[in-house]
């Protein structure tokens, strides 16, 4: 990437302003195998409108579509089914202009969409207050985490190492600043063991966090180390998938005091990684620490119902050295869609797909031990597994070869994710390629 032999005097000035000689400078964090050495050719020499949208779209066939191929990656995103109603409502206009209310009052459509939000959050969880969501489930784990040491004046957070490693490398950095202590406590057979965990909590210990289901798909045990954590006066964090919550206990009946999670699976595409929502929800306690924005229930002079921002402990309404967090937006329109998608599905619909998700999983379990394939781990799983392979990598190539979009690559292993979309003739053929019969 070269920019510029010559940049105009007002670019070197603020180049200089920040102790730097020319651009290339400025780009110096960006490994070279990720910049562009030559310029694309409809940049050099100029294309025409047809032109580009034809080269873009050949640009496009290069992905590989899930309209096409049936997809077994899951590790935090996952290819739910998106009801034919989302799209339809989430395109009108309406949702695009009131993106964060700023005069929050006027703006009564954005308001109550948030507040219905947060209904459906609470109810998903059995918390008692939820936030207008967050950036995504990492974002939403670290500003628990935060929010944990903020109010028991404690600064040591464990964490398992089964819990999602991208949430474990931004909880690192938040911890640059101080206000915290991560501590990675290792686990044994795809779970973290209570004993040995519990053994480490001590009156220093903020938090202990527990993802459930765990990074790898495998159900945790909560109760007895939320008893450890709260004889301490700790704060016990859970970070879960929303769809399993539709049939495990809910981390209210479980005892947390902040549960946070990936919404994405709520009515959101993959999109190649993004924009997603992270939820957080938490018990009355933390009603004035919460992050973010919360919007609120009232009547007007004239005794209607109408909708106010209650409560901002950010940082562009308080002083900032007072603020819970700096975090001053949310994902609305994502928030939108996961309140759209959980009102259309029902609270029934919701517990239909986590069965079939279920079911998948052990179906799949079944066929692909009955071809000499095995899971990593002999525990309990929602909806995704971990099977032994001696070459994932190669295995993937193996699976895209026929017309399969493979797991997450470990070690000597291969994450699989089942979700509502697959049937038994995928996993069947899944079963197939995975245990070398391919062909059968």
């Amino acid at each position: 990437m070269k920019f510029t032999p010559n940049p105009p005097a007002v670019v070197e000035e603020m180049l200089a302003s920040i102790g730097l000689n020319n651009l290339d400078q400025l780009f110096l964090d960006i490994k070279d195998d990720l910049k562009q050495t030559n310029q694309h050719e409809f940049v050099k020499n100029g294309l025409s409108e047809m032109e580009i949208r034809d080269h873009m779209k050949k640009l496009a066939a290069r992905n590989t579509n899930l309209d096409e191929y049936p997809s077994f990656l899951g590790a935090g995103a996952y290819d739910h089914y998106i009801p034919a109603v989302m799209e339809q409502l989430m395109w009108r206009s309406e949702f695009y202009t009131a993106y964060t209310p700023y005069q929050p009052e006027i703006s009564q459509g954005i308001l109550q969409s948030i507040f219905e939000y947060q209904t459906l959050i609470c109810n998903l969880t059995g918390m008692d207050v939820s936030n207008a969501s967050m950036y995504d489930g990492g974002s939403a784990l670290a500003e628990a985490c935060s929010l944990a040491c903020l109010h028991t004046r404690k600064r040591k957070v464990l964490v398992p190492d089964t819990v999602h490693p991208e949430y474990i490398e931004i909880l690192k950095t938040y911890a640059i600043s101080g206000a915290m202590e991560i501590i990675i406590v290792p686990g044994s057979e795809g779970v973290y063991e209570p004993a040995v965990f519990s053994s480490m909590i001590d009156q220093d210990t903020a938090a202990v966090v527990i993802q459930q289901p765990n990074f790898f798909g495998n159900l945790e045990e909560i109760v007895q180390i939320g008893e450890a954590i709260h004889m301490k006066k700790g704060l016990l964090i859970m970070a879960v998938d929303p769809i399993s919550l539709a049939i495990l206990k809910s981390p209210g009946e479980l005892g947390a005091d902040i549960v946070v999670g990936e919404g994405q699976s709520l009515g959101n595409s993959l999109s190649f990684g993004g924009p997603y929502l992270g939820f957080m929800a938490a018990t009355n306690k933390f009603l004035r620490k919460i992050p973010g924005r919360i919007v609120g229930q009232t009547v007007d002079t004239r005794g209607n119902r109408a909708f106010v921002l209650t409560l901002q402990a950010r940082e562009q309404h308080i002083r900032r050295e007072k603020a819970s967090s700096n975090i001053c937006s949310n994902q609305a329109l994502n928030a939108l869609a996961a309140s759209i998608y959980l009102t259309a599905v029902g609270s029934q619909g919701i517990r239909d797909i986590a069965m079939r998700c279920h079911q998948l999983a052990c179906f799949a379990q079944t066929e692909l031990e009955k071809r000499g394939v095995q899971l990593l781990f002999d525990k309990p799983f929602f909806k995704e597994f971990a099977v032994k392979l001696n070459d994932p990598a190669a295995m993937n190539r193996r699976l895209l070869e026929n017309g399969i979009i493979g797991g997450y690559e470990l070690p000597g292993a291969m994450l699989l994710a089942f979700t509502e979309k697959r049937n038994r003739a995928e996993i069947e053929r899944l079963a197939r390629v995975l245990g070398g019969k391919e062909n059968d």
